[in-house]
């Protein structure tokens, strides 16, 4: 790619991924979520792949990362389920909704700029997100190593 791709990928990539990690936290009180913040930042890392090669990225990204940090995400939103389950009995209960530490919902009700009112469901937002981004992250490079007839580094 031109160096004029390369500097605006450059440019873009903070952007992209700000606005996923936006879309991930503010998913319970807004349009979004895990799985579509975790899709944006992912079409972030498409775009490097894009802008600078897939060769260049797999030795920064290796697969095996990738799929260490959508294992990781499995995990912790599984841990969440139990953690629910080990406080109230019920799996995927919403544990921290008025707790000291999240805070209470404002008796106007929730809005964006009462993120912690959502309970525990941000935090298995971002579970959600990490896993998308990893996993779909590690498709786009691997399909993107197979179609310029490279080999994947495990």
């Amino acid at each position: 790619m031109s160096k004029i791709v390369r500097t605006v990928a450059n440019q873009l990539i903070l952007f992209i991924f700000i606005f996923g990690l936006y879309i991930i936290i503010h998913g319970h009180i807004t349009p979004g979520g895990g799985f579509q913040g975790g899709a944006v930042i992912a079409s972030g890392a498409a775009l490097m792949i894009v802008a600078f090669g897939s060769s260049r990225i797999q030795k920064g990204i290796k697969e095996k990362h990738l799929s260490i940090l959508e294992s990781s995400g499995a995990v912790i939103f599984i841990g969440l389920a139990f953690a629910g389950l080990a406080a109230a009995g019920v799996f995927f209960f919403n544990t921290l909704i008025g707790s000291p530490v999240f805070g209470h919902t404002p008796p106007t009700g929730p809005n964006p700029g009462d993120i912690w009112t959502g309970g525990i469901i941000p935090l298995m937002n971002v579970a959600v997100g990490l896993k998308v981004f990893a996993g779909l992250s590690a498709i786009i490079l691997v399909m993107a190593l197979a179609s310029s007839g490279e080999e994947v580094e495990e």
